[in-house]
């Protein structure tokens, strides 16, 4: 295996040299920005493809713009020449298979035959890509002008493959893209990208979680940069790996946090109690927890503790608070504070807690050592009574409430000291499959009501059992939880981006139309998405995943601009200075307009307001130009940061002078906005002439 340094050096390159590629592949854009697709004929899982991707429906047949239509290759909806002409002007045609529409774009039926069962990609040439059923199917030829994206592992036999065409392109591929959209061809949407087909939206509203074991020798600068464009708006970073000081480590976390501010990230420390730290498990050998055959539980990478011993509790408390005073955390989430294993009881080697404390608690209470369920001398486990199992199980989930309930008590506490801290949990869903409350001692129901009297927000997990099962499960999850609060504004969920243990097709981890289908569909049904992990985000996925996360609901164009409605917050792409409803805004970077959820018309202007508001973190609810500033209202859960593109002279909170925290250079500056709902007034000097808007 190669050293650490080659494999962090090995990294950066081909991340480096991916991102040229996106560049140059930016370059090859459709002139105008396509918003709709049509599938005329084809499969229907086309309309997942690209809806996945944030592209509505066209409904009107006559509508303005150029948009993305399927036809099958055999198709007799347009003539060739009708259809060249509409591609020549900027629209983007999917052939699917061959016939003689496919034929006058230059892919040709060669009379032989291939069996396609194991695939290659151009975006991703080392990743295994495995057809469930193996098909036999025509072999093509393709035009000599053709870009092949997709072919057969062995006999290279083209499976996708397009070209541009004047200002549009064309993409051809032998078969449709089977039962879920990625059954077949995980990679269709960057096989457009390709053909110059540009993301429609923006969302940068996603949490990630983030393991600096995968990230300790890069460029911060650089990487903190690249998550923003993926979206990223806020990491959650294993504390466990800066519980104690470490001067090099201190360091990067350091630097980590001040590149995620400059980006407009905030950072929030990730727990993963009852696993502290490695050195605490070192340190403090007598509060290790026991498993049921009352070994020291170490699974997997977690070393457990036994927080319920009043000693280790307040010791953890302790450490904790001292983390909190070395780094400037903007919050702190709390996740998977229950007990092991997702095999449950039946599992003994995993199966906790069994620490002397817990055992004595619960013997004063029901008058017998619940270690006998587990032992096979002892009559209770050959008759492994169901009540006297029940009554253990039941004392587990009462003590992981308790214990989860001290800890946000603690949590809201740090809030005295630092009252910008954002607070979150993070809870195994047991609403789906509810066999987690037994196998873990999870109660969602009761975790989520004390959650919410905390002011946290909830952040749904999706429990391994069912990561092989598709995007539709979101909605219901969304439904089941919805019920259950007064502020579904708070809830959240995530998804994890890993290899699965089930026999899934047609690749191990979610990536492609898979990725960003889950992601789409839970950021329709939760206000907020969080994945697990940013480092297993595979880089063709990056370019498409802020649209897959954008929900909107309209694009229309006219004769007075583009009229927008979107559910949440999101950007459209659009150059230079802009009117929003006839006045200047200021929420745009020059490549994308931001705005707040609700109905707008967009106009093009002829000069930019006094100051821009390039990024903003939290969720801002109005803005405006004014004669020498902008003026904002926004909602955060944790403090917000606002990036400007000039230094402010002076800004009013809530109508009053103050003194905020700005750090930037020339040309970008944060603002540290506090958590709550505020109104912000920022005002810059105005050069001699004054502004525009004053006239």
């Amino acid at each position: 295996m190669p050293s650490a340094v080659s494999r962090w050096v090995l990294l950066l390159i081909t991340t480096v040299c991916f991102d040229a590629s996106l560049h140059h592949l930016a370059g090859l854009q459709v002139d105008q920005d396509i918003y709709h697709f049509r599938v005329l004929a084809g499969d229907p899982e086309w309309d997942t493809v690209l809806s996945s991707a944030g592209f509505l429906r066209a409904r009107d047949p006559e509508l303005q713009g150029p948009m993305l239509l399927v036809l099958r290759g055999d198709s007799r909806e347009l003539s060739p020449e009708v259809l060249r002409n509409r591609v020549g002007q900027g629209w983007m045609v999917i052939l699917e298979g061959l016939g003689s529409l496919a034929e006058a774009f230059g892919f040709r039926d060669t009379g032989k035959r291939v069996t396609i069962r194991s695939v290659r990609d151009l975006h991703d040439p080392k990743l295994d890509i495995l057809w469930e059923r193996a098909a036999e199917l025509p072999l093509a030829s393709l035009p000599t002008e053709a870009q092949l994206f997709s072919w057969e592992r062995w006999t290279h036999a083209p499976l996708v493959a397009g070209y541009r065409l004047g200002q549009g392109g064309v993409l051809w591929t032998l078969c449709g893209p089977g039962r879920g959209g990625f059954e077949r061809f995980p990679y269709l949407l960057q096989a457009l990208a390709g053909l110059g087909l540009q993301p429609p939206f923006r969302s940068r509203a996603l949490w990630a979680f983030f393991d600096p074991s995968y990230r300790l020798r890069v460029d911060l600068e650089y990487f903190a940069r690249r998550w923003r464009q993926i979206g990223i708006a806020a990491l959650h970073v294993a504390a466990w790996q800066f519980w104690e000081p470490d001067p090099q480590r201190d360091v990067f976390l350091e630097r980590l946090i001040r590149e995620c501010h400059r980006a407009g990230i905030l950072v929030y420390a990730w727990l993963e109690f009852p696993h502290v730290s490695e050195r605490f498990w070192e340190r403090f050998p007598q509060w290790r927890e026991k498993t049921a055959l009352l070994q020291d539980a170490h699974l997997d990478w977690r070393k457990l503790m036994n927080l319920a011993d009043r000693d280790c509790f307040e010791t953890v408390a302790r450490d904790l608070e001292r983390l909190m005073e070395r780094f400037d955390w903007d919050g702190v989430n709390l996740a998977e504070l229950y007990f092991e294993s997702l095999e449950g009881y039946s599992s003994p080697a995993r199966f906790t807690p069994m620490n002397d404390g817990v055992r004595k608690e619960f013997r004063e209470r029901h008058g017998f050592d619940p270690l006998e369920l587990f032992q096979p001398e002892q009559p209770r486990y050959h008759a492994r009574s169901p009540e006297s199992l029940r009554l253990f199980l039941e004392f587990r989930v009462e003590l992981a409430l308790r214990l989860q309930r001290a800890w946000m008590e603690r949590l809201v506490r740090l809030r005295d000291r630092w009252p910008h801290l954002g607070l979150a949990l993070t809870h195994v869903d047991d609403r789906f499959d509810n066999t987690m409350r037994d196998k873990i001692g999870a109660d969602a129901a009761a975790t989520l009501a004390q959650a919410e009297a905390m002011g946290f927000t909830f952040i749904v997990e999706d429990p391994a059992t069912i990561w092989h099962l598709g995007p539709e499960r979101y909605r219901k999850l969304a439904s089941a939880y919805r019920s259950l609060v007064q502020r579904p504004d708070r809830l959240a969920v995530d998804i994890n981006i890993v290899e699965r243990y089930q026999d899934v097709y047609p690749t191990k981890q979610q990536t492609g139309t898979e990725l960003l289908s889950l992601l789409h569909v839970a950021a329709q049904a939760f206000p907020r998405v969080a994945v697990y992990a940013e480092h297993s985000i595979r880089r063709p996925d990056v370019r498409w995943i802020p649209s897959a996360l954008a929900v909107v609901r309209r694009v229309e164009r006219g004769s007075t601009g583009v009229a927008v409605e979107l559910e949440r917050p999101a950007g459209v792409r659009w150059k230079g200075p802009v009117r929003v409803d006839g006045r200047e805004w200021p929420w745009e970077d020059g490549e994308v307009v931001w705005l707040p959820a609700g109905r707008y018309t967009l106009s093009h202007s002829s000069a930019p307001p006094p100051v821009r508001l390039l990024d903003f973190n939290g969720l801002l609810l109005t803005a405006a130009a004014t004669a020498d500033g902008i003026e904002f209202s926004y909602e955060a859960e944790a403090r917000a940061l606002a990036i400007l593109d000039r230094k402010p002279s002076s800004v009013e909170l809530d109508g009053s002078l103050t003194q905020l925290r700005i750090e930037g250079d020339e040309g970008r500056w944060v603002l540290f906005l506090p958590r709550g709902q505020h109104l912000v007034s920022v005002r810059v000097a105005v050069p001699a002439g004054g502004s525009r808007l004053a006239e």
